[in-house]
């Protein structure tokens, strides 16, 4: 039932902060005052003829001592409308605001304000109900039904005020639906962030801190005012509570903003279009939010948008990200995702970035148990087909490509950039590694090129590592290697009495070494992929295998000659001195920055023991791992490069070979980016719809107009021309 009663009539405009609440000493306004620049001239009380002029407009004040302005105050510009408690009013001039095509005169009409401060040359017009804003500058408020902020506002922030009890604050069920990865969201919060808090909870020392962490990273004391930043356009929408809104935000038509922090700036600023309706979330700077979105419990990386009715529900979306129209629950998904069409729908995952999921796609829905669903992991690059079904809890290595399908059971991936098929006439599941490498070079190399330029940040606090090819790819390679080469050996024949995986995988490597025709008469099965009793099938095993070797040499080379070119006088006496290591085996995929383990697991220690004790000092982490990443990478390759050749240290003919190798393969990937993508312009069904080459043409353009592979073409000479430099300085 309503819960209704009669209060005072002096509370419309005072007492916002309960007694009981405030500190000793202060008044309601403590925070106000705090959150407000006084102008440089000061607030004066109105002058008795201004009080004449505003009375004649049909305004009414509960009290005209507590409307207060700055001497450039103009009272015709204010008509029809209600003030109650103290009301402070900046320059008000008149001018007239546009916005687009949108023109509107400064001043205040037909609203009703309650204890508000308002800046200079503000717009405020049909705001029937504003109450304990702050206004910044030259801000257009236009047909709003509802905007205000109680005295226990968070503005999204996972956090407590002053006497309020623990089941009140809000948590994000992160990953799964069983609320086991609860994360406090906070302004601020990157993928990083939340994949530390919601993987790691078996680490009890962590969850404690980090819940402390965000406590104590604001202050709980009540009477916070909602804010706009300057040169904020709120227009034609219903109800706006408890939200803090940054600089040169465009709000137009939305139907409920409650409990948010929206950042925005003149560089990014933000936008919420039409029948949107958010609450308890975070968004970022540069995000676009438009027809009928539907958001809660939520938080909206940067320059990352929601279009088309889509619905995002207890889950982080990160970074440069797209979702349309489909739904999205209990998920925590890292930077560079896309997402659309009305019938996909993503449930209960992680999915750790530059992934992109297709129309119809059942990503871990609960059909194949009564509890609440489990987990999906899915690597960097994941892209399941049209009308794709999976069970949870399933895993995926990196860039896993899966054909449409209905999959029956479980499935635990380790070959990265592989494709994966249920066939069903046969009844096996088929798994072709490194196919993106062998079928689809174009896509595989232009995923990189184009994340980075659609990189539109300022605010870079999450960092991305966009490349294919990275420390955390390239174990994972190295892992699918050598099961090719233990199940190689087991469909050979020849590992009778063998027991031991090294003598195994020696046997596969020396079997997939040889001649190819030999494994192609093979049938090689994969083990624990699918929860199931069908055969697993390895296709192509001999191709994949070689073509894993040439993913490695390529990484390996890439980022040493990265080093060469960053040290113009270094020779290979340089390179072993400056980077010779053992290997760094584990790496973590931290919301999208790649990491050490041992790295991310002295992070853990340091918030533990109180070390870390904000979040500042651990993003100030994050950033310093970053700037050496690169040499961590450069070690990482040379690392590499040795097990390649399987030395400790490489000697001259074998850099020179290796040296050799790479421009080889650079000009395979260089050929094959344009075989890859010829087929389009080949295909006889694609040129079906085309009246002629000349129609064709001038839709699509010629092949060798493509400007990525006039692009890869480009970079092929300039790494030839590195290669012959670096030759010469030995």
């Amino acid at each position: 039932m309503t819960k209704l009663s009669i209060v005072p009539h002096e509370n419309i405009g005072r007492n916002f902060i309960p007694e009981e609440y405030l500190p000793k000493g202060e008044d309601e306004y403590f925070q106000r005052n705090k959150q407000v620049k006084p102008p440089e001239s000061g607030w004066r009380h109105l002058k008795s003829e201004e009080i004449d002029r505003l009375v004649k407009n049909d305004n009414t004040a509960d009290d005209w001592d507590d409307l207060l302005v700055t001497d450039e105050f103009d009272p015709r510009l204010i008509k029809n409308t209600n003030f109650f408690g103290l009301v402070r009013i900046g320059k008000l001039r008149n001018v007239v605001l546009q916005h687009h095509d949108l023109r509107v005169p400064a001043g205040i009409t037909n609203s009703l304000v309650i204890a508000c401060d308002i800046s200079d040359d503000v717009a405020i017009h049909n705001v029937h109900y504003l109450a304990h804003y702050l206004i910044g500058d030259r801000c257009i408020l236009f047909n709003i039904q509802e905007m205000h902020t109680t005295d226990h506002a968070k503005f999204g922030n996972g956090i407590l005020k002053d006497g309020e009890p623990e089941n009140v604050r809000t948590w994000l069920d992160l990953m799964n639906e069983t609320g086991c990865r609860q994360v406090l969201p906070f302004d601020g919060m990157i993928t990083a962030d939340a994949y530390l808090w919601a993987k790691y909870v078996d680490d009890k020392p962590l969850q404690e801190n980090l819940k402390k962490i965000t406590q104590d990273s604001m202050d709980n004391h009540r009477g916070y005012y909602g804010t706009t930043g300057n040169g904020c356009v709120i227009k034609n929408s219903l109800i706006l509570k408890d939200v803090k809104i940054g600089s040169d935000c465009y709000i137009k038509g939305a139907n409920k903003l409650k409990n948010l922090t929206i950042n925005s700036s003149e560089k990014e600023p933000t936008q919420i279009g039409e029948g949107v309706e958010l609450v308890n979330g975070i968004i970022g700077y540069g995000c676009h939010i438009f027809y009928g979105c539907k958001a809660v419990k939520f938080i909206l990386g940067n320059n990352s948008n929601l279009k088309y009715g889509a619905r995002l529900i207890n889950s982080f979306l990160g970074d440069n990200s797209t979702i349309s129209c489909c739904e999205v629950l209990n998920n925590l998904i890292f930077p560079a995702h896309e997402q659309h069409h009305n019938n996909s729908f993503l449930v209960a995952s992680v999915v750790m970035g530059q992934s992109n999921i297709a129309a119809g796609a059942t990503i871990g829905s609960n059909h194949n148990s009564r509890a609440n669903d489990n987990e999906i992991q899915a690597g960097r690059g994941f892209w399941p087909g049209l009308c794709t079904s999976l069970k949870h809890s399933s895993r995926f290595a990196s860039f896993v490509l899966l054909s449409k399908a209905a999959y029956p059971a479980e499935l635990d991936i380790p070959l990265p950039f592989s494709l994966i098929n249920n066939n069903e006439s046969k009844d096996r599941l088929e798994v072709m590694p490194a196919f993106w490498w062998m079928y689809n070079m174009y896509a595989l190399l232009r995923n990189s090129w184009k994340f980075q330029t659609r990189d539109k940040r300022i605010n870079k606090i999450q960092n991305i590592e966009f490349e294919t090819f990275a420390p955390d790819t390239v174990e994972e390679i190295l892992i699918a290697r050598r099961l090719l080469e233990i199940w190689t050996a087991r469909a050979s024949g020849e590992a009778s009495g063998i027991r031991n995986d090294d003598e195994m995988a020696s046997l596969g490597r020396k079997i997939l070494t040889g001649k190819e025709k030999v494994v192609n008469e093979m049938e090689v099965l994969g083990e624990n992929m699918e929860r199931s009793k069908r055969k697993v099938l390895i296709l192509k095993p001999y191709k994949a295998y070689h073509a894993y070797g040439d993913m490695l040499h390529y990484y390996a080379m890439k980022n040493l000659m990265e080093y060469m070119n960053a040290h113009p006088k270094s020779r290979l006496t340089d390179l072993i001195k400056n980077l010779k290591n053992s290997r760094q085996r584990e790496w973590v995929n931290l919301g999208g920055q790649i990491m050490q383990k041992r790295d991310v697991d002295k992070i853990r220690a340091d918030i533990g023991s109180g070390k870390l004790k904000t979040w500042e000092e651990i993003h100030e982490r994050y950033d310093g791992l970053w700037m050496k990443y690169p040499m961590d990478k450069q070690k990482h390759a040379f690392a590499i490069l040795c097990e390649i050749y399987g030395t400790d240290i490489p000697a001259e003919d074998q850099w020179k070979s290796a040296l050799n190798k790479a421009v080889t393969i650079q000009e395979y990937i260089r050929d094959q980016v344009y075989i890859s993508r010829k087929k389009d312009y080949d295909n006889a069904f694609r040129k079906a719809t085309y009246r002629n080459m000349e129609e064709m043409t001038a839709a699509l353009g010629t092949i060798d107009e493509n400007s990525f592979i006039i692009q890869v073409r480009k970079e092929t000479e300039e790494f030839k021309k590195l290669v012959d430099e670096i030759k010469k300085r030995e």
